[in-house]
Parts: C-alpha cells; sequence; structure tokens
C-alpha cells in the first residue's frame, strides 16, 4: 500500500532519491534538507554576545546539526575581535573534553578531515582547532580564514565542527555571495543596523532567518520550518506540521430540489445568458 505522504530529513542528494521514489505513486512530500546556512556579523553587532550564540549553536553536537551556522560572513572592522571572542567561547563551553561528543561514524569523520585538508592545501589558515582524533572519532572547534572560495569546505556542506569565516566590506559582497549559491535552510545575521537587516531579509532567500541569534527558530513552536528548493520542500513544526500531514479534503453539501445553479442549465433563454454575464463579471 503506498504512502500519501513521506516526510524526510537528510541531504539534498537522498532527498532526491526520495522524492523520485515518492512520484512513482504520486505521493506528497516534505523534505526537510541540509544545506550551507551563512552567518552574517555586520560592524554594528554586539560581538561577545554574537561570538557565544554563534560558538553554542556552531558547535553544539560536533557541529552536526542541519542549521547549524555553516559559515560566517564578517565585516573587516570586526574580524580580529570576532576571532578572539571566538577562542574566549569556544574554550569556555567546549573546553573539558567530556563535554565535547565525537563525529557519527568513520566516514563522516573522514570526509570532514579531507574537508579541511582541501581547504588548507588552497591557502587556508587555522586560527584555532583543527586537531583530529582518529581512533576516537574526535574533532576540536576549528576556525578557518584566508581560503579559497573554490575550496571544497565553502562548496559543500560541512555537517562537523569547522567554522569558515569570510570577510566583507560592503554587505553587497556577503549578498552577492549567498545569492550565487544554493538557496540555504537557514540564514543568520547579527546586526543592531535596522536597514542591513532590512536588507539582508529582502535580498536573499532561505528557508528560515533569525536575526541575532542562530538556531533558535527551530525551538518557536509557531514558526514553520522547512528549506526552499536545494534546502527542501514543504514545513513542518507546530501548525505547519498539522497542515503538512493532512490531507485538506472539500466538501459541499447542497439542498435538495430548486436551487440558483439551476440556472445554469440548458436550454439558454436571453435572461439565463443575461444572469450567466452577470454571474461571470462578478464572480
Amino acid at each position: 500500500m503506498p504512502f500519501n505522504h513521506i516526510f524526510f530529513t537528510g541531504s539534498p542528494q537522498v532527498g532526491k532519491v526520495v522524492m523520485k521514489a515518492a512520484s512513482k505513486n504520486l505521493a506528497s512530500v516534505t523534505l526537510e534538507l541540509g544545506g550551507k546556512s551563512p552567518t552574517i556579523v555586520d560592524k554594528t553587532a554586539n560581538i561577545k554576545d554574537a561570538a557565544s550564540k554563534i560558538a553554542w549553536r556552531k558547535w553544539q553536537n560536533t557541529g552536526q546539526v542541519c542549521i547549524a551556522p555553516d559559515y560566517l560572513y564578517v565585516h573587516e572592522e570586526v574580524r580580529e575581535k570576532l576571532i578572539e571572542e571566538l577562542v574566549v567561547q569556544s574554550e569556555k563551553l567546549y573546553g573539558k573534553r567530556e563535554c565535547y561528543g565525537s563525529i557519527i561514524n568513520r566516514h563522516h569523520h573522514n570526509r570532514i578531515n579531507d574537508l579541511m585538508a582541501d581547504a588548507i592545501e588552497k591557502g587556508a589558515d587555522i586560527e584555532f582547532g583543527g586537531k583530529s582524533d582518529r581512533d576516537n572519532l574526535r574533532f576540536t572547534p576549528t576556525l578557518l580564514s584566508n581560503f579559497s572560495h573554490h575550496s571544497r569546505i565553502l562548496n559543500e556542506e560541512i555537517f562537523g565542527p569547522i567554522l569558515p569565516l569570510i570577510t566583507f566590506r560592503d554587505l553587497s559582497e556577503a549578498v552577492a555571495f549567498i545569492r550565487h549559491k544554493p538557496k540555504p535552510l537557514a540564514l543568520y545575521i547579527f546586526s543592531k543596523n535596522k536597514k542591513n537587516i532590512e536588507y539582508i531579509k529582502k535580498n536573499t532567500s532561505s528557508g528560515m532567518m533569525t536575526v541575532n541569534d542562530t538556531v533558535l527558530q527551530f525551538a518557536h513552536p509557531h514558526l514553520p520550518i522547512g528549506g526552499v528548493n536545494n534546502s527542501g520542500i514543504g514545513k513542518s513544526h507546530g501548525y505547519a506540521g498539522f497542515v503538512a500531514f493532512s490531507n485538506e479534503k472539500a466538501v459541499l453539501k447542497q439542498r435538495s430540489g430548486l436551487t440558483m445553479a439551476r440556472i445554469l442549465y440548458p436550454p439558454y433563454s436571453n435572461f439565463k445568458n443575461f444572469m450567466i454575464d452577470l454571474i461571470v463579471k462578478y464572480f
């Protein structure tokens, strides 16, 4: 018996497989996929607050969270200060090894190592972290900078504890970069400037957007969760989830005997044609 609806959380690659399988029975789908969720920090942001929120949500669960910040786009004037605060927050939150987890399996541990090796080979610098324990599948919180835009780490979902950092001089640079990539599942901006926030909101497309925080949108019971295009199809969570798993069935009850609908029955007299013209014109 075919499914009426399929809900899938995972990568865009597997999402395409699920959608293809669902199409055989024309089953509807909700696909909550991954992607590269950008985090923008402009020069008006509260840097200490931003670093605390970015560090917690990026490196919780060893970076294996689909809506975690995937890369940072930081104004050049606050770059050094943000790096300093990220070092402090990383040590404060995850300095004790027993508080930090492992990568899910060896395949993904190797994949994350390969991403970092490729970035370094193309000129990236390690600001902090970068230590890998292959025996225990551990990988320390890591911040990379000064790398090529052709690095794999900027073109593949990381889903791990590596955070690339890019600087911008004008906010339009960040927007152009984001728009050039597949639409992300989430987008985050840290700013006190309402015009900058509005500019990002109007000129980017993402499944979700959060201002001055990250990941927290998932905890809000009244917000729909989901992506757009490559990062997902449909929404879930709360009422949106109820709608996704429901079939909105239309039911019409008509009384017996004479009804206004009979004016549409043939044969068509001049009066009927006049009434039909009125109905078409106004309804």
